[in-house]
């Protein structure tokens, strides 16, 4: 079976092992560990993503593709005693996707090829049911000409539908042999009319175009949407699994069904999955009919549901993780088809990461792992206020947890419209496949009326962290009328608000209102000081902030002990970034050891803006004095209440840095105001002269204009004042006893001398100050590195400065040259849509462009001064990927939103655990 070892494209079933997802996919990997170890698969082979790579380069196959494909299938069919689409005993298999990483529904399957007009025959002869073989004959019909041909699937279900309603048959179990056979004449006819060519009879013409399908459906656009949503990088490929057939449309005694080891929606241990009797998996996926618990097949085959709990717990132990498994039972006999590392909601992840640790499966550093930050951000989002008002209409499965809440959309384009308007939306369904991947991500909710937990809806909401509930039979979607009716009388139009509970499976006219999360209200109480963060009742932990009866204490528990291992974990520290006294309270309560970041603009808005107008406008310094001497208490006041909330911590306030504009009069209006004036014949002499000033300070770019540390130096006394209300607080707290750490940053630093020039004014003003009040003051002074120059001349500022805290805002806009205002609703989405870039340099750093900016500075900066604080404080600071690359360069603190907070925590300890096992 060996080829030339360089040019190796093809792998049995039992040449592989689930180490190697990079080369068989993760289905051929995990197919082969199952077979390696024992289990019952079905014989097969594997193509390799290198095969679809060359495909994807090139356009065409690999040379040596086809004979190898060719030895593989000769040792299939040797091995079963069966010749691909024989006249009169068939081997049928199945051609199947599987990247590296899960892509459940977005790219191909076909199966039951090698059957033709003469293999259906001996297939009904050898099988003893005409119309389990015509059944299957019609399903590769339209699942080759849509896959393979690219005719639309609605052609083949209208066509089914029609012959179901011509019958008066409710489901195709209603149907006949001679049903079917006729289906597949329809079904022949409909590919001759749409593509101008019959179907294949050649069952190897119809394996091949199977895999080169295959390999292209890597490409297709929710493909392509997929792995951005996923972050899946585009250049994996996929490999393709060619799998002799098993049969769950034999019979009454056969079937299909897909489990978990442990609730993926929960994460509670049990038995949990979908069963559909006589028929084959695409049914159980797709959601066309609504399945059976698991338990169904206990009812019906207690042999085989033994034997699938053992297979079960073999491989939860074997992979040490809840695992997803697909299966068929071919007249009593139990086929594994598939398995692998399940997709869970993010209250699972928490759950069985916990549970493994306390089982002894695993250990902390691994389940910490095993969760995200955008998976602890998902379980703090509000939930619905059990005590509000709200009307049920229906109820189904609850497939993947949350409150949404949102207009009524019955497309995917529709979704997609109005959330490009601001709109909230429930995608509604009567069941989701691949093509409505847009929808789903546009969506708060998904709801649909048939299928499963293991349904394509259920399982790509999860994955997103989407609200979805589905199998909600009393819902008749009618997508034509664009309507839901129930047998109730319950009506729902498209456009009409409904809510619905992905954890009860409840579906509620109207808008529900919700309430905060138990994580949120647990996750405050364990960051205030008296809290003990073992989470253990008998020790006094947290615990106790929630009843015993309540159904979150299990995973409020695994939260906060997951959390106290990150905080023990992680080396960099996470501040907030904090404004007022009420956001440095909150940031504390969650974990912030201190505010990278006090914006003092945002102190100077509303009544105070007119003083500061005064300060810039002023023409001469006495009434630049008297302005500021008005501006003295009040923000001494604004900087009291903050260092003592952070008593201890460090706060680093960042001197007024807002583009001009912002304080002055607005020119139109002003304009307008004088021009009318002068009409009436009543000139405006004040009026007139403040124009000529407003005019004079106009810019065409403020934010690159007289704003930072410009602002500072033109501006006489404006940084000075808050460097004075900062000693005065820090002075006055220190009286009582407290112990403020106040850091003094300078934005928009490009030079190091006028660094220099406000670092010497600042000292002497806080020298002064203690000399007043008799308290020693000493306060590190350091600055905002946002501008590329600032950066390449990091290692002369860092002589003069005693932290750098890296504004990535400005620094993504100074970089790539974007206005960020104008920018991201311009044209991002076409970018993103190009590939430029696969999220927007705003949510997610620039790690190759911006990032290696900041690497640099942070690398030349450590140089010159080495004990040069470093600090991250843009909104970067909270993203969980930004916060990995952070990590790589070693940053001492990253810096966030309070909310946010909890989530650079978990994520400070991954990259910490990711840096140490070389993968940050």
């Amino acid at each position: 079976m060996q080829g030339d070892a360089m040019t190796r494209y093809v792998y049995d079933f039992n040449e592989g092992s689930a180490s190697q997802q990079d080369l068989l996919g993760g289905k051929g990997a995990n197919l082969a560990e199952m077979t390696n170890i024992g289990l019952p698969v079905p014989p097969g082979f594997t193509i390799s993503t290198d095969a679809c790579r060359t495909y994807l380069e090139t356009g065409e196959q690999p040379e040596a593709l086809a004979g190898e494909v060719d030895e593989h299938l000769a040792a299939l069919e040797k091995a079963m005693g069966r010749t691909l689409g024989d006249a009169g005993d068939p081997l049928l298999v199945s051609v199947r996707s599987g990247a590296k990483f899960s892509m459940p529904g977005m790219m191909e399957t076909i199966l039951n090829i090698g059957l033709n007009d003469d293999s259906v025959q001996g297939l009904a002869t050898i099988s003893g049911s005409s119309r389990f073989a015509w059944d299957s004959y019609r399903r590769l019909l339209s699942m080759f000409a849509t896959t393979v041909l690219g005719v639309e699937r609605s052609v083949f279900d209208e066509a089914l539908d029609a012959l179901k309603k011509s019958r008066q048959a409710e489901t195709d179990l209603d149907l006949t042999a001679d049903d079917f056979e006729e289906l597949v004449s329809t079904s022949k006819q409909l590919i001759a009319d749409h593509r101008g060519q019959p179907f294949p009879q050649d069952p190897r013409k119809q394996l091949d175009l199977a895999v080169l399908a295959v390999f292209s459906s890597w490409n297709t656009d929710r493909a392509k949407v997929y792995r951005r949503q996923e972050r899946i990088p585009d250049d994996l490929g996929t490999a393709v699994s060619i799998c002799s057939m098993v049969f769950g449309n034999l019979g009454d005694d056969s079937g299909t069904g897909v489990c978990f080891t442990r609730d993926p929606a929960s994460g509670h241990q049990g038995v949990y999955g979908d069963y559909l009797p006589n028929a084959q998996g695409e049914d159980v996926v797709a959601g066309i009919r609504n399945t059976l618990p698991l338990t169904a097949l206990g009812d019906r085959d207690a042999a085989s549901y033994d034997e699938l709990l053992k297979i079960m717990e073999t491989l939860e132990r074997h992979y040490k993780d809840m695992c997803d498994i697909e299966f068929t039972v071919e007249r009593g006999k139990l086929w594994m088809l598939q398995t692998r590392v399940g997709k869970r909601t993010a209250g699972a992840a928490f759950r069985i990461a916990m549970q493994l640790v306390d089982e002894g499966v695993i250990d902390l550093d691994e389940a910490l792992r095993r969760v995200t930050g955008a998976q602890l951000a998902n379980l703090m989002f509000p939930q619905f206020d059990a005590s509000g008002e709200r009307e049920v209409i229906a109820k189904g499965m609850a497939a993947s947890p949350g409150a949404a809440v949102g207009k009524a959309a019955f497309d995917s384009a529709t979704a997609v419209a109005w959330a490009g308007k601001g709109d909230d939306v429930i995608l509604v369904r009567r069941e989701t496949n691949p093509d409505d991947l847009r929808g789903m991500i546009a969506a708060k909710g998904v709801l649909t009326s048939r299928g499963g937990k293991t349904s394509h809806a259920a399982v790509v909401a999860r994955g997103m962290g989407r609200t979805c509930v589905v199998g909600v039979e009393a819902l008749r979607v009618d997508p034509k009328r664009r309507e839901v009716r129930t047998p109730d009388g319950a009506h729902i139009d498209e456009g009409d608000i409904i809510s619905i509970d992905g954890s009860t499976g409840e579906v509620f006219l109207g808008a529900v209102p919700v309430t905060a999360s138990p994580v949120v209200e647990a996750l405050l109480s364990a960051g205030r000081p008296e809290a003990d963060l073992s989470g253990s009742p008998e020790r006094g932990g947290v615990q106790h902030t929630l009843t015993s009866e309540s159904d979150h204490a299990d995973l409020v528990d695994a939260v906060i002990r997951l959390m106290a291992h990150a905080d023990a974990t992680r080396r960099m520290g996470v501040r907030a970034n904090a404004d007022a006294t009420e956001d440095a309270q909150r940031a504390r309560d969650f974990g912030a050891e201190g505010i990278g970041l006090c914006r003092t603009e945002h102190m100077f808005l509303g009544s105070r803006r007119r003083l500061v107008e005064r300060v810039i406008l002023s023409h001469s310094d006495e009434q630049r004095d008297v302005a500021l001497q008005e501006l003295l208490p009040l923000q001494r006041d604004d900087f009291l209440g903050i260092f003592e909330v952070m008593d201890g911590l460090p706060v680093v306030v960042r001197l007024l840095d807002p583009p001009l504009h912002e304080f002055l009069p607005d020119l139109t209006e002003l304009s307008v105001k004088v021009a009318v004036a002068e009409a009436l014949g009543e000139p405006d002499e004040d009026a007139t002269a403040l124009l000529k000033e407003v005019q004079r300070h106009d810019e065409q770019n403020p934010m690159l204009g007289m704003r930072g540390v410009r602002l500072g130096l033109v501006v006489p006394g404006l940084f000075l004042l808050q460097v004075r209300a900062i000693a005065e607080a820090a002075a006055e707290l220190k009286k009582r006893g407290l112990d403020p750490r106040p850091e003094i940053m300078v934005p928009l630093v490009a030079d190091v001398t006028e660094f220099s020039i406000i670092r010497e004014q600042a000292e002497a003003t806080i020298a002064e100050v203690g000399e007043e009040v008799g308290v020693d003051l000493s306060f590190m002074i350091g600055t905002m590195i946002e501008l590329p120059r600032a950066a390449m001349t990091a290692r002369e500022i860092a002589e003069k400065a005693e932290f750098f805290s890296f504004g990535t805002n400005d620094m993504t806009q100074t970089t790539w040259g974007f206005s960020r205002d104008d920018v991201e609703s311009e044209f991002f989405a076409h970018y993103i849509d190009a590939g430029i870039f696969d999220v927007s340099p705003f949510e997610t750093l620039d790690v190759a462009g911006v990032g290696r900016i900041v690497s640099v500075a942070a690398w030349e900066g450590k140089e010159a001064r080495p004990d040069l604080v470093l600090g991250i404080c843009g909104e970067h600071g909270g993203d969980p990927a930004s916060i990995h690359f952070f990590e790589k360069i070693l940053l001492d603190y990253v810096s966030c939103s309070p909310f946010r907070v909890p989530v650079a925590r978990l994520e400070a300890a991954r990259a910490t655990l990711g840096a140490a096992a070389g993968n940050t």
